[in-house]
């Protein structure tokens, strides 16, 4: 392994697009993609064992200088002074043609008026190792979603990354569809560029070609969920259904319940209207709804459906649920007090 590169990489935050590109990067330096997938190992810690996961790191490359293992939920087994003792070893002691990506997803919050990463911030035991032991073993990549705010910022310098440019208004315009959902952004930049075939987009295109997030029906979805409607919210669901790609739909439900966390987190702080306006980037209506659905839920309960809802995620990538099943499910859970 080339001896800039460290053997271990904690790639931690909540921007899948980043995520995505990064690992992209790391398949491609294995070499010839034919080589590559034999020497590319994925594991999920919560199944995968200790030894399955020694083997598949200290494996021997095959027709390639390295190996590369990514390991999603890396400290699932990891819950004992112990355990972490043992994890700790293993990364120290890799052979030198293995590269070990662990999957940390994370996400800032603010406490106390201040930005930080709610669990893999300085004081975690896993950053403080890595601090430890240096960068020519281990680096700390963070990769987190761009705010509300840097959206529009984000949606201009992804579109010149891509050989195309946005106004700034059709950037603000397409912001507030996706608000910092970076892969349908992705999505809806390479739809726009080709419709609008080398000239800047403009908010009118927007207008044209992004499909409309029927927000005020994930509103009143979600009213229904906070105050246990399964059924209710189960029709309204459906409707939206019929008019949405499902991808896009699942999309809208995870930024919502996004929103109302951050939202419960500025009111439990005291915050206001005008917080939720300002930080969110909210005009008054719907900072004004967020308000209202969030004072249905407690902090502990908006944060286990946000965790509910990125397993969802990964079970709808990898076939183990339909959003249909998955939905029905969460909305029984949320029905019962």
């Amino acid at each position: 392994m080339n001896q800039q590169t460290p053997s271990v990489t904690l790639l931690i935050g909540d921007n899948e697009n980043a995520v995505a590109a990064y690992l992209e990067e790391r398949i491609r330096a294995l070499g010839d993609p034919s080589a590559a997938e034999l020497n590319l190992t994925r594991l999920d810690g919560r199944q995968a064992s200790e030894e399955e996961i020694r083997t598949a790191a200290n494996a021997i490359p095959f027709l390639s200088h390295r190996r590369l293992l990514i390991l999603n939920h890396p400290l699932a087994r990891a819950a004992t002074e112990e355990a972490r003792g043992r994890f700790c070893s293993f990364l120290e002691n890799l052979p030198p043609v293995s590269e070990v990506i662990l999957l940390l997803t994370d996400r800032i919050v603010f406490k106390q008026g201040e930005k930080r990463w709610e669990t893999f911030h300085t004081k975690h035991w896993l950053i403080k190792w890595a601090e430890r032991r240096g960068e020519s073993l281990v680096q700390i990549i963070r990769v987190p979603l761009p705010t509300p705010y840097e959206m529009p910022g984000w949606i201009r310098k992804h579109a010149q990354d891509m050989g195309g440019q946005f106004t700034p208004a059709a950037a603000a315009t397409l912001a507030g569809c996706v608000d910092n959902n970076t892969r349908l952004a992705n999505l809806e930049i390479e739809k726009l560029l080709l419709y609008t075939d080398g000239r800047p987009v403009e908010a009118d295109d927007v207008d044209l070609l992004t499909a409309n997030t029927s927000q005020a029906g994930i509103f009143e979805m979600v009213d229904a969920l906070s105050s246990g409607n399964a059924g209710q919210a189960a029709r309204l669901f459906y409707r939206l259904l019929e008019e949405e790609e499902e991808y896009n739909l699942f999309g809208m439900i995870v930024r919502q319940f996004r929103l109302l966390l951050l939202t419960r987190e500025i009111l439990d702080e005291n915050g206001g209207l005008d917080i939720v306006q300002r930080d969110l980037n909210l005009s008054s209506y719907p900072a004004k709804k967020m308000i209202g659905q969030a004072q249905g839920f407690t902090i502990q309960r908006l944060e286990q459906i946000y965790r509910r809802l990125l397993e969802i995620d990964i079970a709808l990538k990898t076939g183990q649920t339909t959003l249909s099943l998955a939905f029905d499910l969460l909305a029984a859970d949320l029905s019962v007090p």
